[in-house]
Parts: structure tokens; C-alpha cells; sequence
């Protein structure tokens, strides 16, 4: 990994901080994305001990004016970006509380899905230009069919559960239609699912009691970051090291074509 610029979104905790560790001693450039810039500055203090390119970016990606905001700093400061991990994800302490972001949107779809299709979107130009680049989007086992009638979550009783696991289906459904509009050699784009139920604060915060280290999702995500196995392939979702099949709405193409339509709605309005 040395001479590759590298952007992890949710870099300060779990598997976001720990990929950045492993690549850290890989040679990597680390720009480091967080949302609370002390703890960003703590974790860019701890990897300079490894490696002295580490470059922090701080946004908070439940508002979209602060990912083009991102994006544009990105692009302005940095001359290349080999790999973009969209890690940063979040949960909900209260299942039955349906939250909003900054635009309104229902938050775990806004943070889920929009932000990191709004930020692959937005540094697709400096992606291309760096190729053969990589998009790595942390999804996840936990898929729901998305209501393409009710994308946000605003009619009936609304469940966080499935609230996360139909952003997380939307994050892959985006991955596969990213993946068809660039061509392999320039860019792959895929989606992993890296552990089950890690020891992480976002599965802490749901309630959940963790099964596996943090430590086991890292190893999945790193292959989609730094594999040469994997160059030229795209459009896939992996569960941990497998080539998997995704929730079946994935493969529709009329859902994938009326979630886009959607998804393009929300990150445009203001």
C-alpha cells in the first residue's frame, strides 16, 4: 500500500480505526474521516507513531451540505485517491424513535445510504483520474427489503432494526449500479459484510451483545482495500471472504432503477 492514498470514513472507533492501524503499517496516506475533531486528532496523534501521512477531515455525515463540503476539501487538497472505504455507519438507542437528519431524512438512511452515495458521487472525479482505484462500502448481513413507495420511513410503526437493514440493502443496491456505470479497469466498487455482530459502539448502542472481535472484520475489509486478487472486480457483495448473494431485491432492476430515481431526489434537496 505504499504510494496509495486512502479515505476511511468512520476512522476514530471499530473497524474504521482498525483498518487505518493495519494500513498505517502498510505505508499508506490515511485521510481520516470522523465527526468529533478531538478524538479525530487523538487517533491521527496514535497512527503518526506508524507512519507520518496521516491527514484528518472532519464532517458530520448526518448532514449532506457537510459530505459535499467533505468532498470538496478532499478534492481541493489531495492530488490522488487510490481507495475510498465508506465505513462510517449508525444505529439507533431507541428502536421505536424515528430521528431525522440535518435535511429531514430519516437518519439511518441518510447516514447509511445517502452519505456515502453522495460522497463516492462526489469524488468520483478524483477516483477516476487516480486509476485503478477502489470503493469499499461496509454493509452488512442485516438486509430488509427497502419500501420503494415509503423509502423513508415515514408511514406505519417505524422499527430502527429494519430501518438499518433496509439502508444497508440500499447502500449494496447503489454499489451495483456504481459499479455498472465505470469501467473495472478504472475503478471496482464493491460491498462486504466483514463480521457479525463485532464489538463495536454501534453494536453496543443497539443493545446487541458482540459475538466476534473488531479484529474479524478488519481482515474481510482489507482484502477489498488491498487484494490484487480482486483488481478489475466489481459490483459484488462479499459476506466476509465469500462472493455472495445479497437480499434478491438487490438484482431487481426496476427496484435498483426507482432507488436510484429516489436516492438522487434526497441527496439534491436542500
Amino acid at each position: 500500500m505504499r504510494d496509495k492514498v486512502v479515505l476511511i470514513t468512520g476512522a476514530t472507533s471499530g473497524v474504521g480505526y482498525h483498518l487505518a492501524r493495519d494500513l498505517a503499517v502498510r505505508g499508506a496516506t490515511l485521510l481520516l474521516h470522523g465527526r468529533d475533531q478531538a478524538r479525530l486528532d487523538a487517533v491521527a496523534g496514535d497512527l503518526r507513531a506508524l507512519t507520518p501521512a496521516v491527514r484528518t477531515y472532519l464532517a458530520d455525515l448526518a448532514d449532506l451540505d457537510q459530505v459535499r463540503a467533505l468532498a470538496a476539501r478532499v478534492r481541493e487538497r489531495e492530488h490522488r485517491l487510490d481507495v475510498l472505504v465508506n465505513n462510517a455507519a449508525v444505529g439507533a438507542t431507541d428502536p421505536t424513535r424515528r430521528d431525522v437528519s440535518r435535511q429531514g431524512h430519516e437518519l439511518l438512511l441518510a447516514v447509511n445510504h445517502l452519505a456515502p452515495y453522495l460522497l463516492t458521487t462526489e469524488l468520483l472525479p478524483l477516483l477516476t483520474t487516480s486509476a485503478p482505484a477502489r470503493v469499499v462500502n461496509v454493509a452488512s448481513m442485516g438486509q430488509a427489503p427497502v419500501d420503494l413507495d415509503d423509502v423513508g420511513f415515514e408511514n406505519g410503526p417505524y422499527d430502527a432494526v429494519v430501518a438499518y437493514c433496509r439502508a444497508k440493502l440500499a447502500m449494496i443496491m447503489s454499489t451495483f449500479d456504481l459499479a455498472a456505470e465505470v469501467p473495472s479497469d478504472v475503478l471496482t466498487i464493491n460491498a462486504v459484510h466483514p463480521a457479525h455482530l463485532m464489538d463495536t459502539p454501534l453494536v453496543r448502542a443497539g443493545g446487541f451483545t458482540p459475538i466476534t472481535t473488531v479484529d474479524a472484520g478488519v481482515l474481510p475489509t482489507l482484502r477489498l482495500v488491498a487484494d490484487p486478487a480482486l483488481d478489475g472486480v466489481s459490483g459484488r457483495y462479499f459476506d466476509r471472504f465469500d462472493d455472495a448473494p445479497a437480499h434478491q431485491q438487490a438484482y431487481d432492476l426496476t427496484a435498483r432503477q426507482r432507488l436510484a430515481a429516489a436516492t438522487r431526489a434526497l441527496v439534491a434537496s436542500r
